[in-house]
């Protein structure tokens, strides 16, 4: 089968071939936990997604992150349209993304929860924007909301970079097959080594 019709069969936009594997059905449906299941196979990077708001410091986990343009500088995020913190999020026009370091793996957690103070004794400073910036992560981006598309069960947020920096001492946590993992370092070949 070709990788366009398989695109397709994905889509719903054409018959399912026998043996396209578990989770899709004759009508192109796809089974959700066979869906988080496959694309948990696709390592990603940590970040929580930061805002000031009347009442304080906001944001959430998010682990579908990633660079969009270099002009102008552009990033994205997506978040469920269910969350109860995206609202004060869209409200807030600005926003930092805070790259989480591989020991933050607790913070995360912390952020992914419901009902709690999730910057209660978190350190944190003011970025460009005005946006909280944790203290101790990878890296963080201050943003300007750019547009926010429709993404099903989305938001498709894309921010206008205003300042950004790293910290190289700090290795970033990454997200694969449902667990936190720590990068290690790939291992070089022969040729690469000379």
């Amino acid at each position: 089968m070709s990788a366009a019709a398989r695109v397709r069969n994905v889509a719903g936009a054409g018959p399912v071939a026998s043996g396209c594997g578990g989770g899709t059905a004759a009508t192109g449906r796809l089974d959700g936990g066979t869906f988080r299941r496959v694309l948990g196979h696709f390592p990603t990077g940590v970040a929580l997604v930061t805002a000031m708001t009347p009442s304080g410091p906001t944001g959430i986990a998010v682990n579908s992150f990633t660079s969009v343009s270099l002009d102008p500088p552009l990033v994205l995020f997506c978040v469920a349209n269910s969350s109860s913190t995206w609202p004060a999020l869209r409200q807030a026009g600005v926003f930092s993304v805070n790259v989480l370091g591989e020991d933050d793996a607790d913070i995360c957690r912390r952020f992914a929860q419901r009902g709690i103070d999730r910057f209660a004794g978190m350190p944190y400073h003011l970025g460009a924007t005005g946006a909280p910036v944790l203290n101790g992560v990878a890296a963080h981006l201050d943003c300007w909301r750019y547009a926010v598309h429709d993404g099903g069960d989305h938001a498709i947020v894309l921010g206008r970079v205003a300042h950004l920096d790293a910290d190289e001492a700090v290795r970033p946590l990454v997200f694969h097959g449902g667990h936190y993992c720590a990068l290690q370092p790939a291992t070089l070949s022969r040729s690469e080594q000379e």
